[in-house]
């Protein structure tokens, strides 16, 4: 019998197998069909991953979500023996009374957990119910920020889509961005380079002689290029640096007449010759300068090459623009109050003041008080400091001063230190006289930082935990971040996200209370019992927390991870800032001292009570801030600074030349002539 070739049996691809790859590739496709909706729907989305990032997130999500959907269809297909669905029912039953068992006993542990949490915080004096935080109404008519709809408009942050629309509107106060300034900037790179100065070389015992105006500088002596510095400084004017970055200048240096010097040498020497006499950063605040020769063989020109500059009284003409706002803003500041209608019972929802306008209104006032002061109007500058003064009261919220935000305490602690370093200004142009200096010395007598830093992070204590209990924990990390409404696309990829919301309950409160005890470790060494800084536990408790952090790594510690501040940063910003103004009220004293006697004093109780009625101590530790006359008829004042150390009077540099605020002391700055 003959028999035929064996037939290999076909190969199949297994069905369980085929499903999964079907199921793969629908989800794959439909997801790059929501994303191409998506792009349509939404072009200029930049929450999006990037190509490559969601090109991996679709394989790996297909990968899943097909192995799921096929093994929930086999997981049908085997329910459908009943048998096999009567065991299933029994251990769904079983699985969902372990499960309420597991609920039940997390919740009573977190519940109860919080309820000695509040009994032990609040025996030691913390208020954690937010309802005691929120500011009771106050009349529109003594309100600031009832007074007029631009006061409202621009000074509170939007929080509906309308009021963002109709803040964008409004031209009034409309401060422009740092980048898009339209006064005239004198570029020296772009612009036919400035001479500053005419060097006029003559011979040694030469018969000719310049006017008395123009004195020679024989170039053999050693303070030669001292002597030639100074009077291109003379003839350049005084310049100084702004809030923004912005060079000012006391002259218009477009327009400069350069100084001509008369310099007397045995030999006619080199542009390099006199480049090592005046080094190319000879004129501060400015740019780099260069020597080139001229066709006269006796004749050097010294020319800024680099550089950008506004004249004081270009600045002034161009900010004048916003001075019927700030005359509104400073009648406005004349009522008692300043609390923003609205709505408080969700914490990082309540209305607060727009931190950008505060900045910037800071600023234009600072370098408008300094344009004043390099014109030698001392009074004009007075008016401009005062209301940057006075602006602080809008964050420290009269009459209660609740609810103080961290993020309000750190911009009132800022605008301080901008508002110090204006009076600085004057001090180095000499250009205070006793009645400004007496008004600007009580104004610095009522700045007293660190408690408002204090009650910050006693609201933020109550704050914290409010908002963790009336919001869902997958949500917290997103406060603040985007208000606008999700789309369907960012819904469906923070799904994953959301995993943490079907935890028990009682999980939130643990978390509550676990972030309560730790703002509390940061409330009980912000200050002592005398309203002192004292560094060494600041950063104790900073490293304590720091630990806590590191070590735990239960869901519990999720809330504090997000919500707990650099309480070192913080304390050492508002410790440096308030040393400031203690120092610069007593320099103010000791200026109208030296300007009634001739000379500053021994001693700082040499003041008391002519020129200042009590001395303000150092912030840091309580003692007597350090004071001595100098023998060139100055002073130096300084506090013992972040490291508790008297160093002194050495002020403590880092490698690239700018102050170090944790190492030497904090040295208030005699003004240099």
């Amino acid at each position: 019998m003959n028999e035929g070739p064996e037939t290999k049996p076909e190969r199949r691809i297994p069905r369980t197998l085929l499903i999964w790859l079907i199921l793969f590739t629908v989800i794959v496709f439909v997801s790059f069909a929501g994303l191409v909706v998506h792009l349509i729907m939404y072009p200029n989305d930049e929450h999006l991953f990037s190509i490559g990032g969601l090109v991996v997130r679709f394989f790996i999500g297909g990968i899943v979500g097909a192995s799921i959907l096929l093994c929930l269809w086999l997981f049908m297909r085997w329910l459908c023996c009943w048998r096999n669905l009567r065991h299933a029912l029994v251990g769904l039953a079983i699985l969902a009374t372990l499960a309420a068992i597991f609920y039940t006993e997390e919740d009573w542990r977190g519940k109860r957990a919080w309820e000695n949490c509040i009994r032990e915080l609040e025996a030691k004096g913390a208020v954690l119910d937010w309802d005691k935080y929120i500011p009771p109404p106050v009349p529109d008519d003594q309100n600031f920020f009832t007074y007029s709809t631009n006061i409202m408009l621009r000074f509170h942050k939007s929080q509906t889509e309308a009021q963002n629309e109709a803040a964008r509107q409004l031209e009034w106060l409309r401060l422009t961005p740092l980048s898009s300034n339209s006064f005239p900037v004198l570029d020296f790179t772009k612009s036919k380079r400035t001479v500053v100065a005419e060097l006029n070389i003559m011979k040694s015992g030469s018969s000719t002689s310049p006017t008395q105006k123009n004195p020679v500088i024989n170039l053999n002596r050693p303070d030669a290029g001292k002597e030639i510095k100074e009077l291109i400084q003379i003839a350049v004017g005084h310049t100084g640096i702004g809030a923004t970055g912005i060079h000012f200048s006391e002259l218009q240096l477009s327009n400069l007449s350069p100084a001509r010097i008369f310099l007397e040498s045995d030999s006619l020497p080199t542009p390099d010759d006199l480049k090592s006499l005046i080094p190319s950063d000879t004129v501060t605040n400015i740019g780099l300068m260069v020597v080139e020769a001229t066709a006269d063989p006796k004749v050097f020109q010294v020319k800024f090459v680099t550089g950008q500059i506004t004249a004081a009284a270009d600045y002034l003409q161009w900010s004048d623009q916003f001075v019927p706002a700030f005359d509104e803003v400073r009648e406005a500041l004349k009522r008692p109050y300043a609390v923003i209608p609205g709505d408080y019972s969700k914490p990082f929802e309540q209305p607060i003041p727009n931190f950008v306008t505060m900045r910037a209104v800071a600023q234009t006032l600072a370098q408008r008080a300094q344009c004043l002061l390099l014109l030698n109007r001392p009074e004009a500058a007075l008016s401009e400091l005062t209301l940057m003064h006075d602006v602080c009261r809008i964050l420290e919220k009269p009459p209660t001063g609740k609810p103080e935000t961290l993020v309000e305490a750190m911009i009132n602690v800022a605008i301080t230190g901008l508002y110090v370093a204006t009076v600085q200004e004057g001090f180095r142009l000499h250009a205070w006289q006793a009645p400004q200096l007496a008004a600007i010395q009580a104004q610095l007598s009522g700045v007293n930082l660190p408690p408002w830093l204090a009650t910050a992070f006693q609201a933020e204590q109550a704050a914290t935990c409010h908002t963790a209990e009336i919001t869902q924990l997958s949500q917290i990390s997103q406060i603040g971040l985007d208000p606008s409404k999700p789309t369907f696309w960012k819904t469906i990829m923070n799904l994953p996200n959301h995993a943490i919301d079907l935890a028990p309950r009682g999980w939130v409160y643990q978390n509550m209370a676990v972030c309560a005890r730790m703002i509390q470790i940061e409330k009980e060494n912000v200050l002592d019992t005398n309203q002192n800084v004292i560094p060494e536990r600041t950063e104790s408790a900073a490293k304590e927390i720091a630990k806590m952090l590191e070590n735990h790594h239960s869901p519990f510690y999720l809330l504090a991870g997000i919500a707990i501040a650099n309480i070192t940063k913080a304390m050492e910003a508002c410790a440096f800032n308030q040393t400031l103004a203690n120092q610069a009220q007593i320099a103010c004293a000791l200026e109208r001292d030296r300007l009634a006697h001739g000379e500053y004093p021994e001693t700082l109780d040499a003041l008391l009570p002519q020129f200042i009625e009590k001395l303000p101590h150092d912030i840091i530790g309580g003692q007597p801030l350090h004071y001595r006359r100098t023998d060139d008829g100055k002073f130096l004042l300084y506090s013992v600074g972040w490291n508790e150390t008297d160093d002194g009077g050495q002020v403590a540099l880092k490698k690239d030349g700018s102050g170090d605020r944790e190492q030497g002391d904090w040295v208030w700055q005699y003004p240099q002539k």
